[in-house]
């Protein structure tokens, strides 16, 4: 007897097919449903998440078990979550939920239950060279999901699979379709787990008092007044209250800064506005999966965002940062956001965002 794939699976469409394609292959499967998150009942969807889960592994006909890491979300995602945004920053908690919950956490949870290996529903695919894990974008680039795996290390890639990596959304939701899945149409999970579909800032007026400031122009002039940095991210345009009587009448605002010492925003005109534009930014907390860096030579792209276009980059290192130079100016740079760096369509890493600027030195 094999010893067995265990699937974590969510309840959606994804995960569903990842177990259903995995028992086809012959393998010994076990699906862990996790709950990650203890929050309001109203808005937390773990309850109808786990009856679909229950359902499709019934139809499948594969065991299921679950089990609680919202300690371990708390401690190694949420508690970074917050300080981040403390700091004025913009983080991405979905990214180190991936290290410290699903490809941590989990991972070894399924070694103790006698997994040999977890299989999970990202878009992404892994290839084996020279004793070496290669992470590759997903064939749908359209639903590519590396950009959220950059933290992986070789260990954790060595005992993942991705099996859905190969084929389409279209084709996971036709598969689950033409297999009796009840989940084949269920609408894709979309923000911050934690967060759901309620309001951003009312969620997270939960943890922060309101610190009101000024909003000013490029120029310094008072333009209106902000509830707190935390609440605005750099190259937002919604929600600033800026009435009329200020600039250009048809010109959207945009922020552009947070000036974090002056608890100041400042905000302009125009998506071409140059100063929403840089040329370069400094990154730390690097992470190469394959353990070693790139040559500063090597010809390589980068995100930083996740659904930001690939945009070619050099990158240079530093004592504990490495300083990227972007081949033509990138839109709203958001310190505390990742960026992911790829040869081709592999992921070779990335790290989170500190500074960025029109100059090679900060």
């Amino acid at each position: 007897m094999t010893e067995p794939i265990i699937v974590g699976l969510s309840g959606g469409v994804d995960s569903s097919v990842t177990a259903l394609i995995l028992k086809k292959q012959g393998f010994d499967v076990e699906c862990v449903f996790m709950k990650n998150w203890e929050g309001e009942s109203d808005q937390c969807t773990a309850e109808e998440d786990y009856k679909d889960a229950l359902a499709a592994c019934n139809s499948i006909d594969i065991p299921i078990r679950s089990t609680n890491f919202s300690n371990e979300y708390w401690d190694g995602v949420f508690k970074n979550f917050i300080d981040e945004y403390s700091k004025g920053r913009t983080p991405n908690p979905d990214i180190l939920c991936n290290k410290e919950v699903k490809f941590k956490a989990f991972l070894n949870y399924a070694a103790d239950i006698g997994g040999s290996k977890i299989a999970t529903g990202h878009y992404a695919r892994i290839k084996e060279d020279d004793r070496s894990f290669k992470l590759l974008k997903g064939i749908d680039l359209n639903k590519d999901q590396s950009y959220f795996l950059y933290l992986l290390n070789q260990e954790m890639l060595s005992k993942s699979l991705f099996p859905i990596g190969d084929i389409s959304k279209q084709e996971v939701r036709q598969i689950a379709k033409e297999n009796g899945l009840l989940n084949h149409a269920k609408k894709d999970s979309t923000g911050i787990c934690f967060i759901g579909e309620r309001n951003f800032r009312k969620f997270l007026k939960k943890y922060f008092d309101d610190q009101p400031g000024e909003i000013t122009s490029d120029k310094g002039t008072i333009i209106g007044e902000h509830e707190g940095l935390m609440y605005y991210t750099y190259g937002q345009r919604q929600g600033l209250g800026i009435g009329g009587g200020y600039g250009t009448r048809d010109a959207p605002w945009y922020v552009s800064d947070k000036i974090i010492q002056e608890n100041r925003l400042v905000a302009v005109q125009g998506h071409d506005h140059p100063d929403l534009y840089h040329s370069y930014l400094t990154a730390t907390n690097i992470n190469w999966i394959s353990g070693s860096s790139p040559n500063e030579n090597d010809i390589i792209t980068s995100k930083i965002r996740y659904r930001s276009k690939d945009s070619g980059c050099k990158i240079k290192k530093q004592s504990d940062s490495i300083l990227v130079e972007f081949d033509s100016p990138q839109f709203a740079v958001a310190p505390g956001q990742s960026i992911v760096f790829y040869h081709n369509d592999v992921c070779i890493g990335g790290g989170i965002i500190e500074a960025r600027s029109n100059t090679p030195s900060h």
